[in-house]
């Protein structure tokens, strides 16, 4: 049977390095200039149709990636590109998909929200919320299958919580005992619905009590704890305990996409945020504090984040639209018969 845990967030380790600090404080940053980038490039008309940022979730998945090992698996939905690049994708490549070139990781024709990368174990980006959970579930029953001891992590959010398909995932994968981390990303609003307007549930990860599956609760605006939480569960899938879930508490700063206004929260709400629990901030307070970096070590960082993005940006732009002749290429299609 599941424990039910407190939801008493998970500490993070005090042992951390600075070399380890720094990490995360670079691979957030790029992140976030990288996000603020694409907010330009859509607004410039050069990234057509959806485009969903990251823009203060960076701790969420720069935590987990560091908790984890060569060879698991990380699946999510449209609000992906930190998750690319997290786990070491090209940010040329996913810029140029993000504008439809053929530089892309899907040549062009996938878009913000269906990349994908076998080398680096990322199997998308996906449009329709929650589908991404079972398709994750059979991710691990693979490795399961073959006798390694291999994780994946299925990130989705609040709102695909109240999905359907998430709980069928849920009995699946605790009856199997599959080697899969639930990351809920719980940025508070889904599309634009305050969690306490969509749910009675005091919390979201206590949901998996019902099929025998643990979990908790994590700070998910301070990358330490989200990785001390990260560590623990997939030490927790390793030795073949089956699923775990973690509802990992954040914080998105844009709307939904680029296209939602976000009047569904105030204008105070968010600068509150910002100055108060910026994950990066918190890093780069640490790092100061301990005197592990001076101001224009970080400045420094800031400079060669900033280069690697606009290169990005001018790969893009560089990258030629995917060929005519190339439409029908990369998909699947049912034979239609002729007519007698």
């Amino acid at each position: 049977m599941a424990t039910r845990r407190s939801t008493k967030k998970t500490p993070a380790k005090s042992n951390v390095s600075k070399e380890e600090l720094l990490e995360y404080y670079r691979e957030m940053l790029l992140i976030r200039r990288f996000e603020e980038k694409a907010g330009q490039l859509y607004g410039m008309g050069l990234i057509g149709g959806f485009c969903h940022l990251y823009i203060g979730q960076e701790a969420v998945v720069v935590g987990l990636e560091a908790a984890a090992k060569d060879g698991d698996k990380r699946v999510t939905s449209y609000r992906d590109h930190a998750h690319m690049l997290a786990c070491g994708m090209d940010p040329n490549g996913v810029m140029a998909e993000l504008t439809g070139r053929e530089g892309g990781y899907s040549r062009g024709k996938g878009g913000s929200m269906h990349m994908f990368s076998k080398e680096k174990h990322f199997y998308g980006g996906h449009g329709i919320v929650a589908a991404q959970v079972p398709l994750g579930a059979g991710l691990a029953f693979a490795d399961k299958y073959k006798g390694n001891d291999n994780v994946t992590f299925v990130y989705f959010g609040d709102g695909a919580a109240n999905q359907g398909q998430v709980y069928e995932t849920y009995n699946m994968a605790e009856l199997w005992d599959l080697p899969v981390v639930f990351v809920i990303e719980n940025n508070q609003y889904a599309m634009g619905t305050a969690v306490k307007r969509s749910t009675k549930s005091p919390s979201l990860w206590e949901r998996g009590a019902a099929y025998g599956i643990p979990g908790e609760e994590v700070d998910g605006m301070d990358v330490m704890a989200v990785k001390a939480a990260g560590e623990k569960a997939v030490a927790h899938c390793r030795a073949g305990k089956g699923p775990y879930i973690l509802e990992v508490m954040t914080y998105r700063y844009r709307g939904h996409s680029m296209s939602d206004p976000a009047k569904y929260r105030t204008r105070e709400e968010v600068q509150k945020m910002r100055e108060e629990r910026d994950a990066i901030e918190h890093v780069r307070e640490i790092l100061l504090q301990g005197k592990h970096a001076t101001e224009d070590d970080l400045k420094g960082i800031d400079k060669e984040i900033k280069a690697v993005v606009n290169e990005s940006a001018e790969f893009a732009k560089d990258s030629p639209l995917p060929a005519v002749d190339q439409l029908y290429t990369d998909i699947y299609a049912a034979e239609i018969p002729q007519e007698a």
